[in-house]
């Protein structure tokens, strides 16, 4: 029975590859997911390696605000001169050097943009020489207070070069400086994973990065001759106490390390569920592809079972077949995967990483035993219903020519609706009510049952859609005989649709609630914003845009504008409780541009959103101690609440309370003219302001509230991307579906022939017949997921999300291209269609 089984595959090559090309394209899928984390992972673990190679012990001091990896920056502490002194008198210590390096020095290149940064810090830091790590390239290091060095990177990306005047953004407003020397590292690197970096004087370096003059970030320190890491190390912990933080080189990179794997690891499990999504649209692939194999081996498995082959050899016989594709499609899945995940790597190294120096493609044990795990199940479980049916095949089959009778929908029908039923409850009881934590596995588990519901659901709508959508082609004889075709098998054309419908679903569910939530955005911010001219930038990193506090004063001041105020933003601990706070330069002339009033805030006060006071039990005269990223504690009293919603904050400070913030400038600005007052009369003379500023811009605030609502489309669009591989898998499915269909009607395609059908007709009877299927799934996709985008939009109404919004446009394309699909997809089986033999079609058995 097993060489009959491996026989009767082998001899339906064509067969073998259509069923396994899905399994394929997820296992790549699962497989690249892997490999492109590990590849990165052990990129940066050599990173942090090198960076930390002349480093025997690093000394810091505890931060002001602990923050996580995926949270934001984390501004160090502030390490005192002081401290390097008893570092350096610590029996052990051969040498202790104190290191300025922080985050958020910003070159302005030579075509006066600020250098941006996908990913990398911008960090400046204080000039400590050459070693065997770093060599300079040309020119020296800075030694007088106007000088600067960079990295090759920043040189090259910047267009500077050796003599050249070039602007430098930090803590402070741009300040001038002259390039004096370019520095690369060992192994012909222009960087260390992408950094751009700035060498300052060591007293610039420490007042434009950290504030202050005669403190450092950290310490270098080398252990003395017989003295290992870990013994310096212990013996510098009780020698400096409590408050620092004292780590071998080798714990730094690796704690470095750590940090970065949270965010691999988060976009890992981002990958793997967009595989898992394409795996189930390939579950419905194989189902239909082993279902359509069974029907058309009828006759060679009732010879089987005529000769003596019980139920359990049919089934066993089945299903060694779905482990064998399984086994071969996880093979080249693999393959495929790390060509894959090579190539994901070198794109973030690319584009997202600076240049980053990619470490040797690996194959991770994850990879491997996930992808012969996902290839071999996801078969196998495809493949059991259409192995228990082949097992009911009569021996008397054998006997004469049967049909396969479609079976009556009663059964199916109602199983699909509990599967819904089932899947909706699930799914609102995660939307709508509190599930204690468990809310985001009822929302995906209600997502997958309501699917497989509506799955089990179409084939009893599928002929009367299908029917009906069919009519737009039947002004013709091979469009007549199309529609026929496609209505024929109600389960087959379902199972073919539905897995179309997945892809398209999600990404109009999708879409609803982007949509949704950018209308209601947009509505709202134009219906407290007041202020007609916005200052803001990009954000395209860690750290926002910021510009000189100066330019929100000298726009005040300007003829025709009514009030002007900027914003600071930082995270800051009250009472032990880590929360995000704002400041004002003058909270009256912030409220004038949200259309509401407010008394000034003094030196010591703060004021709060009433939602805000409520979750932390604050009221009006309660005093707090706020701790920002610098500084030390500072006590405020709550002198005001305000509603939601009212102003651009939950939290506002003084403006004196920015001084300590991690980033002391302004983000934000916002300009109120006086009534009557054209923007365009006003807003070139701010843009004049901002020209020593060139991360941001003043636009109107229109433009502004445009520009923050385009990241819902950013985000649209790379969900477009990622479901991509499932719409592709399902399109494959409407290929195989037809393909299979061609070679089980090869007798009646001959007969159609014999009496006249020409070769063109021919082709358009199977192109109909595959556009009406694809438009059909697309058709369900666009309905399952406006239901289920409407759905979420409902619940999500107490969040803000109070428009909603259906993309008719977008729904329409997807309906279009659906059928550009299908005559895409029915090219090769049109083909093989039009080419039959008509004497042997008609002679096939």
């Amino acid at each position: 029975m097993l060489r009959a089984t491996l026989k009767s595959l082998l001899a339906r090559k064509l067969r073998l590859v259509l069923s396994g090309l899905a399994v394929v394209l997820g296992v790549m899928f699962v497989a690249g997911a892997f490999v492109v984390t590990d590849t990165l992972s052990r990129s940066f673990d050599t990173i942090f390696a090198d960076a930390y190679s002349t480093t025997d012990v690093g000394v810091t001091a505890k931060p002001r605000i602990a923050v996580d990896e995926l949270e934001g920056e984390e501004v160090a502490a502030p390490l005192p001169a002081a401290a390097i002194e008893k570092i350096r008198a610590t029996a052990g210590v051969r040498s202790a050097v104190g290191l300025v390096e922080a985050d958020g020095a910003r070159v302005i290149g030579s075509d006066g943009k600020v250098l941006t940064s996908m990913g990398p810090p911008r960090m400046g830091t204080v000039w400590t020489g050459t070693d065997d790590l770093v060599q300079l390239r040309e020119g020296r290091g800075p030694a007088a207070d106007g000088e600067i060095a960079v990295n090759a990177t920043v040189a090259k990306a910047a267009g500077i070069t050796v003599g050249d005047r070039v602007g430098v953004l930090t803590l402070e407003p741009r300040k001038e400086f002259t390039l004096v020397g370019v520095w690369g590292y060992s192994g012909d690197r222009d960087s260390l994973g992408g950094v751009q970096e700035v060498a300052f004087t060591e007293p610039v370096a420490q007042r434009l990065m950290l504030g202050a003059t005669g403190v450092y970030s950290s310490v270098r320190v080398q252990a003395g001759d017989g003295v290992t890491p870990e013994q310096l190390r212990d013996a510098l912990v009780p020698a400096l106490g409590a408050d620092y933080v004292v780590r071998t080189g080798a714990q730094m990179a690796e704690e470095n390390a750590a940090g970065l794997q949270q965010g691999l690891s988060f976009f890992n499990r981002i990958l793997l569920g967009f595989a898992g999504v394409a795996l189930f649209v390939g579950v419905f692939l194989i189902l239909n592809t082993f279902s359509i194999i069974v029907a058309q081996r009828t006759r060679e498995l009732a010879l089987m079972r005529a000769l003596g082959a019980s139920r359990r050899q049919v089934v066993t016989s089945v299903l060694v077949e779905a482990v064998v594709i399984g086994l071969l499609a996880a093979v080249l899945g693999l393959a495929a995967g790390v060509g894959v995940g090579w190539l994901l790597a070198d794109l973030f190294g690319t584009f997202g990483g600076g240049g980053l120096q990619l470490a040797p493609v690996g194959v991770p044990v994850a990879a491997v035993i996930s992808s012969f795990t996902v290839g071999v199940l996801v078969t196998v479980v495809a493949a059991v219903l259409p192995a228990l049916r082949a097992s009911r095949i009569a021996p008397v089959a054998a006997m004469q020519d049967v049909a396969t009778p479609d079976r009556p929908l009663r059964t199916i029908s109602v199983a699909g609706g509990a599967v819904t039923a089932a899947g909706a409850a699930a799914l609102g009881t995660g939307l709508f009510a509190d599930a204690g934590g468990a809310d985001l596995w009822l929302i995906l588990g209600g997502v997958l049952v309501s699917f497989v519901g509506i799955a089990l659901l179409t084939p009893l709508i599928s002929r009367p859609v299908v029917g009906l959508l069919g009519r737009l082609f039947s002004w013709s004889l091979p469009g007549r005989l199309g529609r026929l075709n496609s209505g024929r098998n109600p389960r087959r054309t379902a199972i073919t649709a539905a897995a179309l419908m997945v892809g398209i679903a999600l990404v109009t569910g999708v879409t609803v609630i982007m949509d949704s939530a950018k209308s209601s955005l947009k509505a709202e911010a134009t219906r407290i914003l007041k202020a007609e001219i916005t200052i803001s930038g990009d954000q395209n990193g860690p750290r926002p845009p910021t510009y000189d506090p100066a330019v929100v004063r000298a726009a005040a001041d300007l003829p025709r504008v009514r009030s002007a105020a900027g914003m600071w933003s930082d995270q800051v601990v009250i009472d032990g409780k880590r929360q995000s706070a704002d400041a004002t330069d003058d909270l009256p002339r912030l409220a004038d541009a949200f259309g509401v009033t407010a008394a000034p805030l003094k030196d010591g006060e703060m004021t709060v959103s009433v939602p805000r006071a409520a979750e932390n039990g604050w009221a009006v005269g309660d005093v707090v101690t706020v701790q920002a990223a610098r500084g030390d504690p500072h006590k405020y009293t709550i002198v005001s609440t305000f509603a939601e919603d009212v102003l651009p904050a939950n939290i506002l400070l003084p403006a004196t309370a920015a001084r300590d913030f991690g980033i002391s400038q302004p983000s934000l600005g916002f300009v109120r003219l006086d009534d009557g007052v054209a923007v365009s009369a006003v807003l070139p003379q701010v843009k004049a302001l901002l020209a020593d500023s060139p991360e941001v811009t003043a636009t109107d605030s229109a433009a502004f509230i445009d520009q923050q609502a385009a990241s819902f489309d950013t985000v649209i669009t790379m969900i477009q991307i990622l479901l991509a591989l499932a719409i592709l898998i399902a399109v494959l499915g409407v290929v195989n579906t037809l393909a299979l269909s061609v070679l089980e009607r090869t007798r009646e395609l001959g007969l159609l022939r014999a009496v006249g059908l020409g070769r063109a007709q021919t082709m358009r009877m199977v192109t109909v017949e595959a556009v009406v299927i694809s438009v059909f799934g697309a058709l369900l996709g666009v309905v399952v997921g406006a239901g289920m985008g409407t759905a979420v939009t409902k619940a999500l109404e107490g969040e803000g999300i109070t428009d909603l919004v259906l993309p008719w446009t977008r729904m329409g394309t997807y309906l279009a291209l659906a059928a550009v699909v299908g005559v895409i997809a029915a090219v090769l089986p049109a083909i093989r269609a039009a080419r039959l033999d008509i004497l042997g079609a008609i002679a096939h058995d």
